[in-house]
């Protein structure tokens, strides 16, 4: 059979970068048909070093070629971001469409199969259509988003209003086995701005070839079933897990090794992992309260504190409580990045206090961590919802925070969920060591999602391959 190339766009932020690319390098592991990647990269102003992200990425993968676009002229306004972000990344994309048509003019040969996109990259779905390539979808998140991007674009025609903030309100999501309270959906669908983006890129999901979805089936059984028994809407792939769990740049090697030793000096299970991701940036009043938690409980304690790198002039050791690492210098460890994977893999962690990004989930149940929820910001909040309430593989510290609107959760509380989470009789572990089993198992030859890539594959080149 002739060797095929495929496409990819992803979003060049680090997160969906991270996961796409890795999904790269798994489809050129699974066949050896796929003669070569090409991935599309340009730049955001908020992701500015995306280029040397991804080189970093792909520097152990020849057959990965990665093409920059130019650089975009007349961007939107940053003060949309802050707004909106949504709606401000999906006119960004919107602003690639004319580079993104231009680069497939020079790229596109009777090799290429087909595009891969994000799914903030959808308008790019009328480049493909253009080019006669079938454009898939590929979801960084889970199958419970994609049930909730399905009903959004037809909540909207059934009300022809966007949604209003109250928090009385549940929705009924298919492929959802509880009713979703108001409280837990993106909260960028408040804001006027990004709710119409939301239901723009929704609507334009039946559009492409296919779905890959970052999950596998036995972790979302209900949704996946659903999808299945879906009519006029495109097949959806449970590809999952795509974990980056190599090549991924160490930004600070002496960090690096000093957490690592610290955690080999630490009993087995004992030490509770707090992070809230790379855009996860607290203010002083609830890092205090943070502190003041991990005093009450007295756990042992890594603890990752992103600060504002447009604030230079305070440390993150001046947002603590005085004493606070002489107190603790024993039993914790403060540290700004960590190297999440090799973190949460060590045999000393017992728990992960957690934004809740869909990739972090995933790497919690990879190494059968069991996660207290904190979500911060995008569908965060849907994935704690997911996690605790429709999965039962996660401990509930709050599934409804929204770092944006500036709540303060108080030390008792995060004290509380921290001890129910490492002491706790109902956290999950036992069920979050068999789901990491189970995972694996899945991406196994044979396993759901290697047959899901299987098919996806086999629908990509035009027969078995």
């Amino acid at each position: 059979m002739e060797k095929k190339e495929i496409i990819f766009v992803p979003y060049p932020i680090p997160g969906h970068l991270l996961v796409s690319i890795e999904f790269a390098k798994s489809l050129l592991k699974h066949d050896n048909h796929i003669h070569k990647i090409t991935i599309l990269i340009w730049t955001l102003p908020i992701a500015p070093q995306a280029n040397l992200f991804a080189k970093s990425l792909v520097a152990s993968e020849p057959r990965i070629r990665l093409y920059a676009l130019p650089e975009i002229q007349n961007p939107p306004p940053m003060e949309l971001f802050f707004k909106a972000s949504e709606a401000y990344l999906l006119q960004f994309t919107k602003k690639t469409v004319p580079l993104v048509r231009d680069a497939l003019t020079t790229l596109v040969s009777p090799r290429v199969t087909g595009l891969v996109l994000d799914f903030f990259c959808v308008p790019l779905i009328e480049v493909g259509n253009e080019f006669n390539l079938p454009s898939y979808i590929f979801l960084i998140s889970n199958a419970a988003f994609l049930s909730m991007m399905k009903y959004l674009p037809e909540r909207h025609c059934r009300i022809a209003s966007e949604l209003h903030l109250s928090f009385d309100e549940k929705h009924v999501i298919p492929g959802y086995v509880y009713p979703v309270p108001n409280k837990v959906m993106p909260p960028g669908l408040f804001v006027r701005e990004s709710y119409e983006a939301w239901v723009e890129m929704a609507e334009k999901f039946p559009e492409a070839k296919g779905i890959l979805v970052n999950s596998f089936t036995c972790l979302e059984q209900n949704a996946f079933d659903y999808f299945a028994r879906l009519e006029n809407y495109p097949p959806v792939y449970p590809v999952g897990l795509v974990l980056s769990l190599e090549d991924r740049p160490s930004p600070n090697q002496d960090q690096h090794d000093r957490i690592m030793r610290w955690l080999d000096e630490q009993p087995e299970s004992s030490v509770l992992y707090i992070c809230f991701g790379s855009l996860g940036i607290l203010e002083a009043p609830q890092i205090k309260e943070i502190a003041k938690a991990l005093d009450l409980s007295g756990h042992r304690f890594v603890w990752s504190i992103r600060t504002n790198p447009n604030e230079k002039s305070s440390s993150m050791y001046d947002l603590l409580p005085d004493g606070f690492i002489d107190r603790t210098a024993s039993r914790g460890l403060v540290c700004g990045w960590a190297p999440q994977v090799d973190v949460l893999s060590h045999k000393s962690i017992g728990g992960f206090v957690s934004h809740c990004g869909w990739n972090s989930v995933l790497e919690s149940l990879w190494f059968g961590v069991p996660i207290a929820t904190w979500p911060m910001y995008a569908e965060q909040q849907l994935n704690a919802f997911t996690m605790v309430k429709e999965l039962g593989l996660a401990v509930e510290l709050r599934l409804d925070y929204v770092s944006a609107y500036g709540e303060i959760v108080k030390a008792r509380e995060i004290s509380g969920a921290i001890r129910s989470l490492m002491d706790g009789e109902d956290t999950p572990r036992k069920k979050v060591k068999e789901m990491a089993l189970a995972a694996r198992k899945a991406l196994i030859d044979g396993g759901s999602s290697f047959v899901a890539v299987d098919r996806f594959l086999d629908e990509l080149m035009g027969g078995k391959f």
